[in-house]
């Protein structure tokens, strides 16, 4: 990751802050985009040379493109796109939930990863190739109750990436997924409080930290996980766990 560039949405706080920790510590240029400006410039100042923060809104087409117009301007190249922002709300059931609340996570969990790949592909095709990561979920083949908006959301995003892998492979963009299993991440906090479905009942002793899907985005930067493209790696996988390295 020497010199390259990677933009990470959802970048600050849980995976996408620990994923931009990582990605640094590999010697790459970091872009780190959230709705909250000051926490992605306080992250970016943390990091060091070579991190910037950006205020964006991945379900806001112009806040993506100019994201990425600034990254271009500022590094030259986009080398890795992690589409990371999401949201777990609504939790609740169908008949329940709020009309508005349910597009929402529509809004950024799908078509913010739409906006992203659009976004990226331009440049990544002009420069002779790129990745493109997005983080998935296990909800994006099993239904859960409750989650409807979420693992509708999930679902659309792994047919994106299908989708790009089939549009953009011959221009030498990979494109895969990342299912992490459950996280310990502030997602869990609130998936508990829900009471809602067997995820609700883990405790925080089930969940993995963060740290390990940083780890697993970097290693599927590299042609080890060219067997996935244009389909989601499982960190749940054992095997997968070891060739990250985070066990034995």
């Amino acid at each position: 990751m020497q010199g390259k560039t990677v933009v990470i949405s959802g970048a600050s706080r849980g995976i996408g802050a620990a994923a931009a920790h990582a990605f640094a510590a590999a010697g790459a240029n970091v872009v780190l985009l959230a709705r909250s400006g000051k926490a992605v410039a306080d992250l970016a100042e943390q990091i060091g040379a070579g991190a910037i923060g950006l205020e964006c809104d991945v379900s806001d087409w112009l806040s993506m493109q100019r994201a990425v117009d600034a990254t271009m301007s500022r590094f030259g190249r986009i080398d890795v796109l992690i589409n990371n922002a999401g949201v777990i709300e609504p939790i609740a059931r169908l008949a329940d939930a709020d009309p508005q609340d349910w597009g929402r996570t529509q809004d950024i969990n799908l078509k913010g990863v739409f906006h992203g790949m659009k976004a990226v592909i331009p440049a990544m095709r002009a420069q002779g190739g790129g990745t493109i990561i997005t983080v998935s979920s296990g909800a994006a083949t099993k239904a859960l109750e409750g989650w409807s908006a979420y693992c509708a959301s999930k679902a659309g995003a792994l047919m994106l990436t299908q989708a790009a892998h089939l549009e953009e492979g011959g221009n030498g963009i990979r494109v895969l997924g990342l299912s992490p299993g459950t996280v310990a991440t502030e997602m869990q906090v609130k998936i508990k409080a829900s009471g809602i479905n067997p995820v609700s009942a883990l405790s925080w002793e089930d969940h993995i930290p963060a740290e390990w899907p940083a780890r697993a985005l970097v290693w599927m930067c590299g042609s080890a996980a060219d067997p996935w493209l244009g389909r989601d790696v499982s960190l749940r996988d054992e095997a997968v766990r070891r060739a990250v390295g985070v066990i034995q």
